[in-house]
């Protein structure tokens, strides 16, 4: 039995990562990555959701290796047949901040003491009060409305937001032509549909793809219940990683 959750974010702190480097600003896509959405949900390492991920690998109070490990960490959902899609932004508005430093020399030994130097940089952030907006698809009977949390944290910050998840029932598929104008993984929907053309959102670790054409793919096609309008997104999407 499939289900479909439409969920959406509001951000109660200012959200920042560093979606592209621009010299010394940090400028903050508007779009939240699939695999950061996994974490902030908890669907990584919990016993419910991940029961093959091990213990010790759990990033959920210490890291102790900045090494990513998203297809250790990704793959249980496949088996247990959840996917989520990345976050677009319903409205959003951004905060630029300004930063100062100044270099250590003087810690160097053996050098002559220098003077710290003044630098500074600027990070743009996604304000409070933006919306996102994101889907679950469940391919099993596992009610998630009920087990996921009310509140995430999300970016370098820990940024606090609220979610709000409303289920679908009532969804029809089919498989033609269709487009998709919001943000996917390309990795996860390239292998199963055909896509003639897309938009690049170039971030890391995986760059997304929207303003999706597909020429031939199934679809759930739905009523948005936030917004009541008709909306076709890709079926059979799971998490696939590179060889």
């Amino acid at each position: 039995m499939t289900i479909i959750y439409c969920c959406q974010l509001e951000l109660h702190d200012s959200v920042y990562f560093a979606t592209r480097e621009i010299g010394r600003l940090y400028e903050t896509e508007p779009v939240i990555h699939n695999y950061a959405l996994c974490y902030a949900l908890g669907l990584v390492d919990s016993e419910i959701y991940a029961t093959t991920v091990a213990e010790e690998h759990s990033y959920r109070y210490f890291c102790s290796e900045q090494v990513p490990k998203y297809e250790q960490h990704l793959t249980p959902l496949n088996q247990q047949g959840i996917y989520v899609t990345p976050a677009h932004s319903i409205h959003h508005t951004s905060v630029l901040n300004t930063w100062k430093y100044a270099n250590n020399n003087y810690h160097v030994e053996m050098q002559k003491t220098q003077k710290n130097i003044p630098s500074f940089g600027r990070a743009k952030e996604i304000a409070p009060e933006s919306q996102f907006e994101f889907f679950i698809i469940s391919q099993k009977d596992i009610q998630l409305k009920d087990k996921l949390p009310k509140w995430i944290r999300l970016g370098k910050w820990m940024s606090k937001a609220e979610v709000n998840i409303k289920a679908i029932d009532k969804f029809e598929s089919k498989t033609s032509y269709f487009t998709f104008p919001h943000p996917l993984n390309p990795l996860d929907v390239m292998f199963t549909h055909q896509v003639v053309s897309y938009d690049v959102v170039n971030m890391p670790p995986v760059s997304l793809i929207q303003n999706v054409t597909i020429k031939e793919g199934q679809f759930y096609q739905f009523e948005n219940p936030f917004t009541s309008k008709k909306l076709k997104i890709p079926a059979k999407m799971e998490y696939r990683f590179k060889g």
